[in-house]
């Protein structure tokens, strides 16, 4: 039986609930694909996401590429994009074309949305940490990594800290092989890899001929972010400043409501596309924006593949892993508490989300569906 509508099914409910940005993004895909859906074990997931972010492009949906690519090869990856990102999509191009307006209480929902971003990674960062972070030294490392990332915010310290989960995994943990219940899933041939490596120089060539088209100017962006979408989005705001019919507070309505939306950040690039060129123009941008952080994963992934196999690779993968668990805590840190708790009442939902989830008794889709309805519920006593 085809994988790909379980694929669709997956991602499509991802890309309507996965409120909170990159950070939570991991959240939500380590709950669907770990825990509910077994697809991927928890050593497998951390060492794809700490691949996916030391990549440059949006992290999250390379890592739902890559997901979608282990579970049903290409045509799985491409469903796995498709679904995952087409809502926001649809929703910012709409938004371009000025079509309706968010009703009164969309504030109040959104608010519970953050707060359910909150008690997702709040899990996520627990449930990784009891498989990870198994003794005093990955602790340290989990511990020296989220510190790394808060005094140096951005792809810097991001990429600073699993590097130096990598070398501290080397030198401190002794590496086991890998458990024999583990399927690693597809990877790309190398016949595969080499033909996305052409493509990507092919698209480097085309964007030094031709820099100040839409899609070259997506493309360079794309390619040029770590660290996930809240990067690319001063960085269009400087590339795409001068295009016709895109005004400074076009820009900034556009910002917010990318921010507000489920789903990648990047489908911003649909927005700033239908604002110039219209539906075609949205179609282009969002193709151009993903098409190098994809290509690159193609190119690269067979080899990194081929090198976590190797005994004092896996002791560095296994440092990088706790490296990722300190990323996703220092992301609960700043910015999901920051953006999202304004008091006692909004940290108690939080963190009764957050107890629900971590018991089993709540999922993801639950906990969704009930900090929206507590956003509104906060709203109505004052007390958000």
């Amino acid at each position: 039986m085809s994988p790909l509508p379980e694929i669709a099914r997956a991602f499509g409910r991802l890309g309507l609930t996965s409120f909170g940005g990159p950070a939570a993004h991991m959240g939500y895909f380590r709950a669907e694909f770990v825990t509910r859906r077994g697809w991927l074990s928890e050593t497998d997931f951390a060492a794809l996401l700490a691949f996916c972010q030391f990549l440059p492009g949006p992290a999250s949906s390379q890592l739902g590429f890559a997901i979608g690519w282990q579970r049903g090869g290409p045509l799985g990856a491409l469903v796995a994009f498709a679904a995952f990102t087409a809502p926001s999509a649809l929703a910012m191009a709409l938004l371009a074309g000025g079509i309706g307006a968010a009703p009164p209480w969309a504030g109040a929902a959104l608010a519970g949305l953050k707060i359910t971003a909150v008690a997702v990674v709040a899990q996520a960062v627990w449930s990784m940490a009891r498989g990870l972070v198994p003794d005093a030294a990955h602790a340290g490392i989990a511990a020296l990594a989220a510190g790394l990332v808060l005094a140096l915010p951005g792809a810097g310290g991001q990429m600073g800290a699993i590097a130096l989960g990598l070398l501290a995994g080397l030198a401190l943990a002794r590496p086991t092989p890998p458990p024999r219940h583990e399927d690693r899933g597809r990877v790309p041939a190398r016949a595969t890899a080499l033909v996305a490596g052409l493509a990507l120089a092919g698209l480097a060539i085309w964007v030094l001929a031709a820099p100040q088209t839409l899609a070259a100017r997506m493309a360079q962006a794309g390619a040029l972010v770590f660290g996930g979408g809240h990067v690319v989005l001063p960085l269009l705001q400087a590339t795409t400043a001068d295009l016709p019919g895109i005004t400074p507070p076009d820009f900034l309505a556009g910002y917010g409501a990318a921010q507000a939306l489920p789903g990648p950040l990047f489908t911003f690039a649909a927005y700033l596309g239908a604002l110039t060129q219209g539906g075609w123009g949205a179609l282009v941008a969002l193709a151009a924006i993903f098409a190098p952080g994809f290509l690159l994963l193609i190119a690269v992934w067979p080899f990194w593949a081929r090198l976590a196999a190797q005994p004092p690779a896996r002791a560095a993968i296994g440092g990088a892993n706790a490296a990722m668990v300190g990323l996703l805590a220092a992301a609960l840190a700043d910015p999901l508490i920051p953006a999202a708790i304004h008091g006692p009442a909004t940290a108690a939902l939080a963190l009764a989300l957050a107890a629900a989830l971590i018991s089993g008794r709540l999922g993801p889709l639950g906990a969704v569906l009930i900090g929206s309805g507590g956003g509104l519920a906060l709203a109505a006593a004052g007390l958000s």
